[in-house]
């Protein structure tokens, strides 16, 4: 989304130029002008914000979805496609805006109902942060995904094996036409070592370099270092930033307040890699991806409207929210309270999985709902009528070895939540911090810090930076 001169304007790189966001919505299937302006928003600064875009589009004398695409059809940067059938301008635009232009919101069938909503959303929150409303802040932790050994080995896979399969194509063009008596053995022409030999190479060398993915990366492995207990217990919880080291920025090096339990405060590096590469702290776990199938069912049956129902106006309704479920539009809420309350009940009673989290931003009227991998969350004891959940009894259980932390879940005396859904909790550090609005309280105040800093004495006592340098000296120590 690209603002020229207040004009707004859709930019991909593959479209030779810049293309008015009316002729885009007019080129899904959306070709009045008043429908376009009940999704983006019937208020005054708005709709004033908005006109001369669709002024733009009426200069452009473009009025149906038909002459829409055949202006984006001109446009589209030419792909040379062999042996593929041949499409006209138009066809080639519709799949264009079907498949790469917001390519993780799905179109069936070409109804982009939910892609012209998104789209329209993403054109108000332009609007809205040119006015008084704040940008999002991009150091912010539950903006924040880490990246997994999985989800890198993933896509290093995923490149092989499809490089594998084109080279076995080529072969395969080239020798069966030929005139010859044997039947072309398959199995004679793979080459067997050649995904081995790709992995073993990026695991060795550290460098992530795919193409197809146009990703170039160095130092992604490491050594383990085995100096001491410690020292390798350190480097298992080390995050790394992607940030350039060598620039001289405050902000993402900064402690960031969402860092709070979540990350150890005092385990940073000295030198250029200060406060980019940091430590998670003792109780910290980081989310890997589940299955979305139960919790769209449940998002649905708890009175969420499907996106491809809405005609768009309920986007400026002061009590409706829209739901998000992984950054796609679920629907939307007329009452979201309740869908919030009730799917904390079925995630404490283990309906859904314990990693799923449901948070509420009032300021943009949305609920976000996560079930994807690389959050940050860690456990808290559930309050309930200002008593804690956890009592003296399970404790003594827990200590003779009758429970473990896994029955403390499944019982609904402790959840995990992620850095989004703690804004919506009131948690309290110790049990006589406990008031009315208190919905979790702390396991223990002291696992804010990481393995490293854990084992300094008396921390708080020491000057902030004498702490730092401790994390680094203490996994020198021998033992």
């Amino acid at each position: 989304m690209a603002v020229k001169q207040g004009r707004f304007y859709l930019r991909h790189n593959t479209l030779s130029e810049d293309i008015p966001i009316a002729i885009i919505f007019k080129a899904m299937g959306v070709e009045s002008d008043q429908e376009i302006v009940q999704m983006i928003g019937t208020e005054e600064h708005v709709m004033a914000a908005f006109a001369p875009s669709l002024e733009e589009c009426q200069k452009a004398q473009i009025f149906t979805q038909m002459q829409a695409l055949k202006y984006i059809g001109n446009k589209v940067r030419r792909q040379r496609m062999w042996g593929g059938p041949k499409k006209t301008k138009m066809e080639e635009a519709r799949e264009l805006l079907a498949t790469t232009i917001l390519a993780h919101v799905i179109v069936k069938e070409f109804n982009f109902r939910a892609k012209c909503i998104y789209t329209a959303v993403m054109v108000r929150r332009v609007i809205l942060a040119q006015g008084e409303n704040k940008v999002d802040d991009r150091d912010y932790y539950g903006n924040k995904r880490l990246e997994l050994a999985g989800q890198l080995l993933s896509l290093l896979f995923e490149d092989l094996f499809k490089k594998f399969n084109s080279e076995l194509k080529k072969i395969a063009d080239q020798v069966i036409p030929k005139q010859r008596a044997a039947q072309f053995d398959v199995v004679k022409h793979m080459r067997q070592d050649q995904i081995t030999n790709g992995m073993v190479n990026a695991i060795s060398t550290g460098n992530w370099s795919l193409k197809r993915f146009k990703m170039d990366r160095q130092g992604v492995t490491q050594v383990l270092s085995r100096l001491s207990y410690i020292s390798a217990l350190g480097m298992m919880t080390r995050i790394s930033s992607q940030f350039e080291k060598t620039r001289k920025v405050s902000g993402p090096r900064s402690l960031q307040p969402s860092q709070w339990g979540m990350l150890c405060p005092s385990d940073t590096p000295e030198g250029e890699a200060c406060g980019l590469v940091k430590n998670l702290a003792l109780m910290t776990h980081i989310t890997t991806d589940m299955e979305d199938g139960p919790i769209i069912k449940l998002a649905s049956n708890l009175g969420v409207e499907d996106v491809n129902l809405l005609c768009g106006e309920e986007l400026s309704y002061p009590n409706v929210f829209l739901v998000f479920l992984n950054g796609n539009i679920l629907g939307v809420i007329r009452y979201h309270p309740k869908l919030v309350y009730t799917f904390r009940l079925m995630r404490r009673a283990g309906y859904i999985n314990e990693f799923v989290s449901i948070s509420t931003n009032l300021a943009d009227r949305c609920v976000y709902i996560s079930s994807d991998g690389g959050r940050l969350c860690r456990p808290y004891i559930i309050v309930k009528k200002q008593k804690p959940a956890v009592t003296d009894k399970h404790m003594e259980e827990l200590a003779q070895g009758y429970r473990n932390f896994e029955d403390f879940l499944h019982e609904s005396l402790v959840e995990y939540l992620d850095v989004n859904e703690e804004n919506d909790c009131n948690i309290a550090l110790y049990e006589h911090m406990i008031n009315k609005e208190t919905t979790h309280l702390e396991i223990e105040p002291f696992t804010l810090l990481g393995v490293c800093a854990g084992l300094i004495p008396y921390p708080h006592h020491n000057q902030s930076p004498r702490n730092t340098y401790q994390c680094a000296m203490g996994k020198q120590a021998m033992g």
